[in-house]
C-alpha cells in the first residue's frame, strides 16, 4: 500500500456514512412542505423548512466547524448523528407547524456540524496528491443518495408521516454506528503557520481568510439555489416534459464528469481548473433565460453541471493546501457558510423575482451573479489564496505536508 492510495477502508466507511446521511435528510426535505401544509401552514410556511435549515446551517457552520476541530471530528459525527436522530423522532410527535419550524433552526446548527466535521475528517483520510479526485468520488455518494431518497420518502409518507420519521431516525442511528467505527482523529496542537513571515495565525473560531476566499461560491451557489427550486416549475411553464429534465441532466452529467475532472485538478492544478468551472457555470445559466425546449434546458443543465459538479472538489482541495490539520473543520465551516447562504438566497430571491418579473429575468440575475464569481475569485485569491506556508513546528517536527497541485 502506498501513501497515495485513495480507496482505503476508511474512505469507504466515510462514503457509507455520507450515503446514509443524505438518504435520511433527502427523504425528509421534499416531504416536509406537504406535512406542514397538512398541519395548517400556508405556502410560505411550507417553504420555510428548507430555508430555515439552510440558513441556520450556513450561519452556524464557521463556529460548529471550529468546535469539531477542538473536540474531534469523529466525536462530532457521533454526537451530531444522535442529535439528528432526536430531531427526526421528535418531528413525529409535533402537531404544530410553528413549533416544528422553530426546532428546524436548531436542527440546522447540528446539521452544519455534521457537514463540516465529515468534510474535515475525509480530508485527513485522502492523500494530498489525490485530494480533489477523492473529494469528487466521495461527493458522488451524496448525489446517488439524493437520486434515491425523495422517492423513498414519498413512499414512506403515503403510509404516514410517523413512519417516515421512524425510518429517518433509524438511518440517523445507523449513521452514529458508522461514525463510532471510524478511527479517532482528535487533533493535537499542530504546527504554527506563518504567512509571508508574519506573526503566527491565532487559533480563532472563524477562518476569516477561507470565508473571504469562498465569496465566489456564494455567487455561483445562488444559481444552484435558483435552478434546484424552480427549474421544474420553469419547465412546466414553458410546456417542457418531463418537468424534471433539468435536474436529471444535471445529476447525470455530474456523475460522469466529476471524478474525471477531479483527477485532472490534481494533475494540472486546482486553481487552473477552478477558473474554467466558473466560466462553464456562467454559460449554463446564461442559456437558461432563453430556453424554450427540452434541448435548450438540457444544454443549460449540461454546461452548468460540468462546472458545478467539479468546482467544489477542486476549490476545497485548493484551499486545504495551507490549512493546518487542526483547522480543517473551521475551514470547511467557512466554505459551507458561503455555499449554503448562496443556495438559500438564490432559492428565496428567484421565487420573489419570478413572481414580479418572470423566470427569464430571475434566471438572468443568477447568470449575472455567476459571471461575477470569476473576477471576485481573482480578486480574493490574490489577497487570501493559498501559498506555501512557513512551518514553525513544535518538537519533534512533523513531516512536511505535500504541496501537490500547488501552483506558483
Amino acid at each position: 500500500m502506498t501513501s497515495d492510495r485513495l480507496f482505503t477502508p476508511r474512505f469507504f466507511l466515510m462514503c457509507s456514512f455520507t450515503v446514509t446521511v443524505f438518504l435520511s435528510v433527502f427523504q425528509l426535505i421534499p416531504v416536509s412542505p406537504f406535512h406542514i401544509s397538512d398541519l395548517g401552514g400556508g405556502p410560505l410556511a411550507s417553504g420555510l423548512f428548507l430555508g430555515l435549515l439552510t440558513f441556520a446551517s450556513a450561519w452556524s457552520a464557521p463556529f460548529t466547524g471550529a468546535y469539531a476541530d477542538r473536540i474531534g471530528r469523529r466525536r462530532t459525527l457521533v454526537m451530531a448523528s444522535l442529535g439528528l436522530a432526536g430531531f427526526s423522532a421528535s418531528y413525529a410527535f409535533i402537531d404544530n407547524y410553528r413549533v416544528l419550524l422553530a426546532l428546524v433552526l436548531v436542527h440546522g446548527i447540528v446539521w452544519s456540524s455534521l457537514l463540516s466535521a465529515s468534510a474535515a475528517y475525509m480530508t485527513g483520510v485522502l492523500p494530498a496528491a489525490r485530494r480533489a479526485e477523492g473529494i469528487a468520488y466521495w461527493g458522488l455518494a451524496s448525489v446517488i443518495a439524493m437520486v434515491i431518497a425523495p422517492s423513498v420518502g414519498f413512499w414512506m409518507y403515503r403510509h404516514s408521516w410517523t413512519w417516515l420519521c421512524v425510518g429517518t431516525t433509524a438511518l440517523n442511528l445507523g449513521m452514529a454506528g458508522i461514525a463510532w467505527r471510524l478511527e479517532d482523529d482528535t487533533a493535537g496542537p499542530g504546527p504554527r503557520v506563518l504567512y509571508g513571515g508574519q506573526a503566527p495565525v491565532r487559533r480563532a473560531w472563524i477562518e476569516r481568510r477561507v470565508l473571504l476566499l469562498s465569496l465566489p461560491l456564494f455567487l455561483y451557489a445562488y444559481g444552484y439555489g435558483a435552478i434546484s427550486s424552480f427549474s421544474a416549475v420553469y419547465a412546466d411553464a414553458i410546456g417542457v416534459q418531463p418537468k424534471t429534465i433539468y435536474l436529471t441532466t444535471l445529476a447525470l452529467v455530474t456523475l460522469v464528469t466529476r471524478p474525471v475532472l477531479g483527477r485532472l485538478g490534481d494533475q494540472l492544478g486546482y486553481r487552473r481548473l477552478f477558473i474554467p468551472c466558473l466560466v462553464m457555470m456562467t454559460l449554463g445559466l446564461a442559456v437558461l433565460p432563453m430556453a424554450t425546449t427540452a434541448v435548450h434546458l438540457s444544454i443549460s443543465a449540461g454546461l452548468f453541471a460540468i462546472g458545478f459538479g467539479s468546482s467544489y472538489p477542486v476549490f476545497a482541495a485548493y484551499v486545504m493546501q495551507d490549512v493546518g490539520e487542526t483547522r480543517r473543520g473551521a475551514a470547511f465551516g467557512a466554505i459551507l457558510a458561503a455555499f449554503d447562504t448562496g443556495i438559500g438566497t438564490g432559492s428565496t430571491m428567484t421565487g420573489w423575482l419570478s413572481g414580479r418579473a418572470g423566470f427569464p429575468t430571475a434566471f438572468a440575475v443568477a447568470a449575472v451573479l455567476a459571471a461575477m464569481a470569476l473576477p471576485m475569485f481573482l480578486l480574493v485569491d490574490k489577497r487570501f489564496g493559498p501559498r506555501r506556508a512557513l512551518q514553525v513546528p513544535p518538537a519533534p517536527a512533523p513531516p512536511p505536508h505535500s504541496a501537490a497541485g500547488l501552483e506558483g
